[in-house]
């Protein structure tokens, strides 16, 4: 096939007139071509991304490329790292014989370097600590992440509702589980008064859930101090945009966490970020490594928020790239918003596999240069199939991608190097505090302390009560019936009555006795 032709098809394909991306170099027959260059043009950034491939064929690392590329941009990124190789990125890359080779077939110099990296952390790992409260998550978002139906969701909103009017901050999932504990007891006569009865077997069911989620380790997440994600979006004193590397290693088994992290952060990002629409260049772009985990463990109505806010986030300047084994992992609805792609090789081992590297192809536009089927299947490490939109939203020619390595180290940093990094962050002195400001939890249990005081108090009065009766009635029975002094006088009287009769019949026996003696 003619080479120059394919050059000049990727050249007027990938032409801009704004800034951009250099990623790597086009291929066909399976040879780069020298000076085909793939470049993404910064203005549609903001459309998001799909990095998708089989194990083991790069996928980490062209997410590594992409977050190293914008940040020489100017760009901030936040990096969803469950495998825990992104770290790396704090430290310079070193060259070998077959990054040489890469680049030269590229046509773009080899330049390793350290990039500004902020290592952050959801559990107790080492890192800047990000939390959110309760209150900021707000009714709906809780309910959905805890999976309530519409009944459960009243219940909530009317705590919400009952703790906003009284001022009392719902902060973490302990101020969660007292406010449903107060409801159901102390306050639930208040509580019927003023928003209707509650039941208590609804109630009973929203904590399991809430305990569910404390078991995933989200009670280390939700508190204080609140992260502010305008913290997301700084540059260092060169102009490079921040990596912002979230380490979610420990998480991978936590499905559920992970869910509501990612869309309580989606949901934050969109709602505290002014609008900013087709800016030339993304505010902020996100990426999700392993996003199968989002997806798959996300229930129906979580999904419908992931959905809408992907659709709507884009407007306020904010990108976000999901790295998936198989494009199949994430929903139609979500696909279909997704700009770039990036697609490294599949493996056919069963009918199956075959099945969905046919369906895989079909998301992509026809190219009279490849059979896209075949060489989905033939692509080697570090190669992939790109498109994405060009300034004007229509998808560059699809090109097979010889990509170009990264700058930073493709490797974990040493456990000295991520002490040395956190050490020196201005992020970890603001947020790696405990704190325990008073809340629900205090403020309710207070209340429901001096509610037990006074119910002892009212216990302990009836108790005085019943006894002071029963001497009131124990003396009046006292007074009905005789003493024993009485009785004994009575005995007395009786007795003496007696002996007085007795005499005197005696005298009257004796003196009839005496009268007929005389």
């Amino acid at each position: 096939m003619d080479t120059q032709l394919f050059q000049d098809h990727i050249t007027k394909g990938y032409t801009f007139k704004k800034d951009f991306l250099l990623v790597g170099g086009g291929m066909v027959n399976g040879e780069p071509v020298s000076d085909a260059h793939i470049k993404i043009p910064l203005k549609t950034l903001n459309r998001h991304g799909l990095i998708a491939g089989a194990t083991g064929t790069g996928k980490t690392k062209t997410l590594q490329v992409l977050a190293e590329q914008m940040s020489l941009k100017g760009i901030p990124t936040l990096l969803m790292d469950l495998k825990g190789d992104l770290s790396g990125m704090a430290a310079p890359g070193a060259s070998n014989d077959h990054i040489v080779w890469r680049h030269g077939a590229i046509g773009t110099p080899y330049e390793p370097q350290a990039l500004p990296v902020e290592l952050m952390t959801i559990s107790d790992g080492p890192g800047v600590k990000l939390k959110a409260t309760i209150s900021e998550f707000g009714p709906v978002l809780v309910s959905k992440i805890l999976d309530l139906n519409d009944t459960q969701q009243g219940v909530v909103t009317i705590l919400f509702k009952y703790c906003d009017d009284r001022d009392i901050p719902l902060l973490d999932l302990k101020d969660l589980k007292k406010t449903l504990q107060y409801v159901t007891n102390e306050g639930k006569e208040g509580m019927a008064e003023e928003y209707g009865q509650i039941a208590s077997s609804t109630v009973n069911t929203i904590i399991r859930k809430v305990v569910e989620l404390e078991q995933q380790g989200a009670d280390m997440f939700f508190g204080e101090p609140s992260f502010d994600v305008d913290d997301l979006v700084r540059r260092d004193r060169e102009g490079r945009g921040y990596v912002n590397i979230i380490r979610l290693v420990d998480i991978q088994d936590k499905p559920k966490l992970f869910s509501t992290f990612m869309l309580s952060l989606l949901a934050e990002v969109y709602s505290t970020f002014p609008e900013q629409g087709d800016d030339d260049q993304p505010k902020l772009c996100i990426f999700i490594d392993e996003a199968h985990l989002v997806f798959d463990n996300a229930s129906d109505s979580l999904m419908d928020q992931i959905e809408t806010i992907i659709k709507l986030i884009r407007s306020k300047g904010v990108g976000v790239f999901f790295c998936t084994q198989n494009p199949t992992d994430v929903p139609d609805s979500v696909l279909s918003q997704l700009g770039l792609k990036v697609q490294h090789a599949l493996r056919a081992f069963t009918a199956k596999d075959r099945k969905s590297i046919e369906k895989t192809a079909e998301n992509y536009p026809l190219s009279p240069f490849y059979d896209t089927e075949e060489v989905l299947t033939s692509l080697g490490i570090g190669e992939a199939f790109i498109t994405a939109l060009n300034e004007k939203g229509v998808p560059t020619p699809l090109a097979a991608t010889l990509l170009r390595a990264p700058i930073t180290r493709m490797d974990i940093l040493e456990p000295g190097e991520i002490k040395e990094v956190v050490g020196r962050s201005q992020l970890a002195e603001r947020y790696n505090k405990s704190i325990d400001n008073e809340s629900a939890y205090e403020i309710l249990g207070e209340k429901i302390k001096r509610a037990k005081e006074e119910q002892h108090q009212l216990e302990m009065q009836e108790q005085q009560s019943d006894v002071d009766t029963t001497r009131k009635e124990r003396g009046r029975k006292k007074k009905e019936e005789p003493t024993i002094v009485e009785q004994l006088s009575k005995n007395t009287m009786v007795r003496q009555l007696g002996r007085t009769l007795v005499r005197e019949v005696t005298r009257g026996l004796l003196g009839i006795l005496g009268v007929k003696k005389r």
